[in-house]
This record gives C-alpha cells, sequence and structure tokens, in this order.
C-alpha cells in the first residue's frame, strides 16, 4: 500500500470519533501500561516470597473473585451515581489497595488485600464501556472498541516487557508504579473526560421518568442473558490460552520461555491486526461475525491437539488470535445493541462478569480434564465449546425478528448525531407503556420499529466478501 493509501487508511480508522473517547482511550492505555499485580502475582509470591504454588494459587483465586463480585456492583454505580464517578472511585480505590498490598507481608493480609485489588480494578470496566457506548454513534461503536481493545493490548505489551525488568529490580517498585499509573489515569478521567450518562425527559413539571432497569430486569432479559451465557463459553476457550496452554507445553518438555515466545504472538497479531481487521469486519453483519469467530477461537485451540513444537503451537495461537480479534469488539457491540440506554451499566456489569468467571472456572476446568483424561481432551472440549457457541449465537440472532423486546424499544443513544455530552437522551422504555408521550417523531419512529429493523439501522450491514 502506498504512503497515500495508509494515510488514507489511518484517517478512515480515527476519523469521526468524539474528543470525549480519545480522552477515555488515552486512559485506558495508561492504565494498561502500569499493569503489574494480575502478570506477575505469581511468580512474587513463589519467588520473592517464598510462598507455595498452592498458595499463589488460592490468592489468584481471591483477586479473581474478587473481579466476578465487583462486576454487578460497579454496574449498578454506573447507573447510579454516573460512569465518571465510578470510574473514579474505581481507579483511586484500585491506586491504593495495589500500593497497600506491595507492602503485605502476612499471609492472611496478602490475600485479602489481593480481594480487594480484584474488586477496585474490575470495577471500572462496565463504566467504561458504558461511557463509550454513551458518547460514540452506533455505526462507529465496533471501531471505537476495537480501537479500545487495541490499546489494552498495546499497554499489556509494553508493560509486560517492562515490569520484567521492574522486577528483577524490586517488585515494590512494581506495586507502586502500577499505583502512579493508575492516579495518573484517574487525573486524566478528572480533568478530560465529562458524565455521559442520559437524563431523563421530563414528564411534567418537577416528575422524571423514572429508571426501570434492575439488576431483576437483566436477568429476566431471555436474549441478553443468552448472550452473556454463549459469552462465558467464548471466555473460557480464550482463558485456556493462559492456564491450559502453559501446562499442555510444559507436559510436552517445553520450557517457560517457550510457552513466552508462543503467547506472545497473541499480543504482538492483536497490536499488528486490530486495527486493519476492524476496518476489514466493522459494516458486515455481527451475528455472523459470532458465529464464525466462535468456530475458529475452538478450533484453533482444538488444533493444539495436533502441536508438539514451539512453531507448531504458536502456528495455533495464530489462528485463535485472529477469532479474539474479531470476537471481542463484536461482542461488545451485541451488549450494547441489546442494553438500554438507563441499564447500560448493569447490562455491561453482567457481561463484565461473565469473563471473570470464566477465568475462575477456566483453571479448575483446564486442571481437571488434563489430570484425568490428557491435554488431547481439554482441546478437543475447545472445539466443542467453540461449536456450542457457535450454534448459540445463530438460534439467538435467528430470534430477532421476534415480537418487540421491551427492553431494547426506544434506545436511543447519547451521541448519535449529536453532541455527545450535552445531549439529553430519552428514558429507554421498560415496557409498552413506559414510553413518555410528547417524543419527537424520529425517536417514536424508532420505538415502533422493530428488533431487526432497529438492529439493521443501528448497525449496517454488509455482505462479507467471498
Amino acid at each position: 500500500m502506498s504512503v497515500a493509501g495508509l494515510r488514507k487508511a489511518a484517517h478512515e480508522t480515527v476519523a469521526g470519533l468524539p474528543r470525549e473517547f480519545w480522552w477515555l482511550w488515552t486512559s485506558t492505555l495508561v492504565n494498561r501500561l502500569g499493569a503489574f499485580v494480575a502478570t506477575f502475582m505469581a511468580l512474587y509470591l513463589t519467588l520473592d516470597r517464598g510462598y507455595s504454588a498452592s498458595y499463589a494459587g488460592l490468592v489468584v483465586a481471591l483477586h479473581g473473585l474478587g473481579g466476578v463480585i465487583s462486576s454487578l456492583g460497579a454496574g449498578v454505580m454506573t447507573d447510579r451515581l454516573g460512569r465518571r464517578p465510578t470510574m473514579l472511585i474505581a481507579q483511586l480505590s484500585t491506586a491504593v489497595s495495589v500500593a497497600v498490598l506491595g507492602f503485605m507481608v502476612h499471609p492472611g493480609a496478602i490475600a485479602g488485600v489481593a480481594f480487594v485489588v480484584g474488586m477496585a480494578s474490575n470495577a471500572s470496566r462496565p463504566a467504561v464501556q458504558a461511557m463509550m457506548a454513551d458518547i460514540v454513534r452506533p455505526e462507529d461503536r465496533v471501531r471505537a472498541f476495537s480501537l479500545n481493545y487495541w490499546a489494552i493490548n498495546l499497554g499489556f505489551a509494553i508493560s509486560s516487557a517492562a515490569a520484567g525488568f521492574i522486577a528483577e529490580y524490586s517488585y515494590l517498585a512494581g506495586f507502586v508504579g502500577e499505583a502512579v499509573m493508575t492516579l495518573v489515569c484517574a487525573v486524566v478521567v478528572f480533568l478530560k473526560v465529562p458524565e455521559s450518562r442520559p437524563e431523563a425527559v421530563p414528564l411534567a413539571a418537577g416528575t422524571r421518568a423514572p429508571d426501570g432497569v434492575r439488576l431483576s430486569t437483566v436477568l429476566r432479559d431471555g436474549r441478553f442473558m443468552g448472550v452473556v451465557g454463549l459469552s462465558f463459553l467464548v471466555a473460557l476457550i480464550f482463558q485456556q490460552g493462559y492456564v491450559g496452554l502453559p501446562v499442555a507445553m510444559g507436559t510436552d518438555g517445553l520450557s517457560s520461555s517457550d510457552f513466552g515466545t508462543a503467547i506472545a504472538v497473541n499480543g504482538v497479531l492483536i497490536v499488528a491486526l486490530q486495527i486493519p481487521v476492524t476496518r476489514f469486519i466493522q459494516h458486515r453483519d455481527p451475528r455472523r461475525l459470532l458465529i464464525i469467530s466462535s468456530v475458529v477461537a475452538g478450533y484453533g485451540f482444538g488444533l493444539t491437539a495436533f502441536a508438539g513444537s514451539v512453531g507448531v503451537y504458536a502456528l495455533t495461537v495464530c489462528v485463535w488470535t485472529i477469532a479474539e480479534i474479531v470476537n471481542a469488539p463484536t461482542q461488545t457491540g451485541i451488549v450494547v445493541q441489546l442494553s438500554p440506554a438507563h441499564g447500560r451499566g448493569r447490562y455491561q456489569g453482567m457481561y463484565t462478569m461473565s469473563w471473570s468467571a470464566a477465568a475462575l472456572v477456566a483453571p479448575l476446568m483446564s486442571g481437571f480434564v488434563i489430570d484425568h483424561y490428557g491435554a488431547d481432551w481439554l482441546w478437543g472440549t475447545c472445539a466443542v465449546l467453540g461449536t456450542v457457541a457457535a450454534g448459540g449465537y445463530w438460534l439467538l440472532m435467528r430470534n430477532l425478528p421476534d415480537p418487540p423486546d421491551p427492553v431494547t424499544a426506544g434506545s436511543a443513544p447519547v451521541g448519535a448525531g449529536s453532541d455527545p455530552v450535552t445531549a439529553t437522551a430519552t428514558p429507554d422504555a421498560v415496557g409498552p407503556a413506559s414510553a413518555p408521550s410528547g417524543r419527537p417523531a424520529a425517536e417514536q419512529a424508532s420505538a415502533e420499529r422493530s428488533p431487526t429493523e432497529r438492529f439493521l439501522a443501528e448497525q449496517p450491514l454488509a455482505e462479507p466478501k467471498v
């Protein structure tokens, strides 16, 4: 591609996204540049502190459990307090708890603070995703989520390399460094990122439409909970790259550095391909993309059963990484599509919990299967899970033409063709009778369309190239 072509592609990739998105993107990058605890916790406890591998596994599990619990709580905070306050509370809590963790020496104290760190560090995710949905136009959301995912992986790739050198000097420096970077992230949000939560339109003098979205509303949303369940299955597959793969490579006589070489392919491909792949998929049918990516993920890990060398393992990583690049932003876009504006925090919290829960279950799953049946059965299980997830997405997407879903009716996101921060959104309808009277004609027409019509209107589709 010529220089002019590269410039055009770069411009099309970043053009049209609001300034507030880029500050949010910057805060995400800064946050991931400081990542240390999640990456080096096990090594810190075993090598630096001298604890057993079992204790290290317990602490890591408690860290993950904290994330599972905080997902729902942070989702409620996102809707009630707002996106910006939730992010600030989460980031400040993370900075303090990470710094404290670096000074803990008693096993019980380390485990307790690690649990708090897991809660705090995971609490900002529903707020970040809800804010992006608020401020970015529907047709740009897949691109925006892809750019954010790219920032996460770029920051993680850089921080992992830097943290390795820092750990050789001082693990405490790593904890303090993450605390400082998280504080910088909070400062960026405080100074540059305004609140984006949609405001309810007054129904009469001094009254407002009530927020009818509760956690029970989310749980009763069968189609959305189906997506959450399928997300859990897909997450179980991808988690095997970090829990099952190193064990299998060790069983084949390969070293930890060999695993590092193979898994590094994942980060390199995401950084290199996320943006161009997003340009290719952003206007294609997201339903078809989810089906295909689930199959590719499952069978990409399934191919690991035939691996025996670093090169072949790296090749299998290439296959499922492509699925990850396609699945991550598309899945997030579907979640936003099914979420009413005033309930985005709770919906995103439930979606985030599916990944946190998978991070807890995946080690147990891989350990049990490998110990009792062998690694090949684990990779076969991944292939089955991918097939089941693909079939589930096909069934759920077939249901889109059914009668209008009251949860999604009338969800006009902030930022769609208006100022993303100052625009006032109408409350999302929780039932047919809850739609306020006197709405603009265009919004009323949108609410009266079927789910499929709204889906097609907000996510322009195009047939994949043959």
